[in-house]
């Protein structure tokens, strides 16, 4: 009974959050599944309106926001969905047990909770548009047998839907755009900054150049 209990207990927490919308939009209208409030963030915890989407994203982690900034930047890159949920959890479920892998649950607790991934990206490519799903992670934690088994069940989750699915490191962001993005971001609309259109395309046109090419921020070269 006790058991039963739990998962009813979890079934209707995740009805609650579908029916908030959570997991669910894309664009302004995407809703995350897990909010900065509701998760302990090991680093440091974000929220910043999107370029591109025009709604508030939330980042549990500086490395996330780093490469949030990589795909603002990036223009084969138009929508941004981050803390997705992987649902139904049943299948999560079976992928454990099918690799003989314990599932993640809550914190002192043995109720499962539903697994994300960091970022599911819409792409426009040659070939038309596509979903890529990409979890972000520290390097050194690669080498942690717990986190490779959640990695495995996140892996074989995406390759049923045959979306492509990738870690990023640190390795992989390259930190000197990701800093030049981050100091143009809250500059990216000039309206009633009293800068016509012309000159709006000049700075463009330099601020490119700088992000594009430089070896330093903008940041550290603004004087």
């Amino acid at each position: 009974m006790v058991k039963q209990k739990r998962l009813s207990n979890v079934e209707a927490n995740i009805e609650q959050r579908l029916s908030e919308g959570r997991g669910q939009g894309r664009g302004v209208n995407y809703k995350l599944w897990l909010s900065v409030q509701s998760v302990g963030s090991a680093g440091v915890s974000s929220r910043i309106r999107g370029w591109k989407t025009q709604r508030v994203h939330e980042f549990l982690s500086l490395q996330e926001l780093y490469y949030f900034y990589v795909l603002e930047w990036s223009r084969p890159v138009s929508d941004i969905r981050e803390q997705y949920p992987l649902l139904p959890l049943s299948e999560t479920q079976d992928l454990a047990k099918m690799c003989g892998i314990r599932h993640p649950t809550r914190l002192g607790s043995s109720e499962p909770v539903v697994m994300t991934t960091d970022f599911v990206v819409t792409v426009n490519q040659s070939i038309g548009v596509v979903e890529i799903a990409r979890t972000v992670k520290p390097s050194q934690m690669l080498s942690k047998q717990r986190t490779l088994e959640k990695l495995e069940i996140e892996r074989l989750y995406w390759q049923r839907r045959g979306v492509s699915w990738g870690i990023v490191t640190e390795r992989e962001i390259p930190l000197i755009l990701a800093k030049n993005v981050e100091w143009l971001h809250p500059f990216h609309a000039c309206e009633g900054l009293g800068v016509s259109a012309s000159e709006l395309r000049r700075i463009t046109r330099v601020l490119t150049q700088g992000v594009a090419l430089g070896s330093a921020s903008l940041a550290e070269n603004e004087g």
